[in-house]
């Protein structure tokens, strides 16, 4: 289960295939002003493969850190964060088209200059990085697909943990956030066997009690899973 072994050349990641580990894209029609930013600001700020480019190349335009925030829903998380890390460009990835929109609201109002922004799957993107880039990955109430059959649709699968393992830099942070029991328990064992990454937790107040830097989101304050929010980190091993 390690990527130690993986025969993947740089800028690519074992295949994960092609499951979709989202559902809807769009559930309302978007607001006039979100929809005008999506015409004026997207453009500016989306991941495409000029910004991949440069990434690769040790671009990261005066930051010094590259994170990533996959599913950032209504983009509150991913704003303040970027707000109070201003050493950090961080990559947002959304399928959810409303989400997009408020997270480009957030942007706007607050000026932020180190968000970019992809309206989609973040897996195409991770395949495209070399190795050894990320700093920070942020997973936080992700579809739980509670539903046995659907597991398979779940993000976190050992391939993803392959895929963030190449990317991710010696000592990286893999933030996974839910409200769903088994989702934790499924992340956790995938994870904890996973060769590539240790989870360092000592007692139980580090899972159940948010980080300190953790911002809380809407989603998280509607309590739609079936317990208590779980935190897990878990770090990059360093490389042999």
């Amino acid at each position: 289960m390690s990527d130690e072994t993986s025969n993947a050349s740089p800028g690519t990641s074992p295949s994960w295939g092609p499951m979709r580990s989202f559902g809807r894209i769009k559930s309302r029609t978007l607001k006039p002003r979100q929809a005008d930013l999506f015409d004026t600001l997207l453009p500016d700020i989306e991941i495409n493969d000029a910004l991949i480019a440069r990434l690769n190349a040790g671009d990261l335009g005066g930051h010094s850190e590259l994170w990533l925030e996959i599913g950032f829903g209504g983009g509150e998380h991913l704003a303040t964060q970027a707000e109070r890390n201003p050493q950090a460009l961080i990559l947002g990835f959304e399928p959810f088209l409303n989400g997009v929109g408020s997270l480009l609201r957030h942007i706007d109002e607050r000026g932020l200059k180190n968000v970019r922004v992809m309206p989609g799957d973040a897996r195409p993107v991770i395949d495209k990085l070399n190795a050894a880039r990320i700093d920070k990955v942020f997973i936080l109430f992700p579809d739980p697909w509670p539903k046995a059959r659907h597991h398979k649709r779940r993000f976190v699968q050992t391939e993803t943990l392959d895929a963030f393992a190449r990317v991710m830099k010696d000592g990286a942070r893999l933030r996974f956030a839910t409200d769903w029991a088994d989702y934790a328990d499924w992340t956790l064992e995938r994870a904890t066997q996973h060769a590539a990454f240790d989870w360092t937790a000592q007692s139980q107040t580090e899972w159940n009690v948010p980080p300190a830097d953790h911002i809380t989101t809407r989603y998280e304050e509607k309590k739609l899973g079936d317990c208590a929010p779980v935190f897990l980190d878990f770090y990059r091993r360093t490389r042999n």
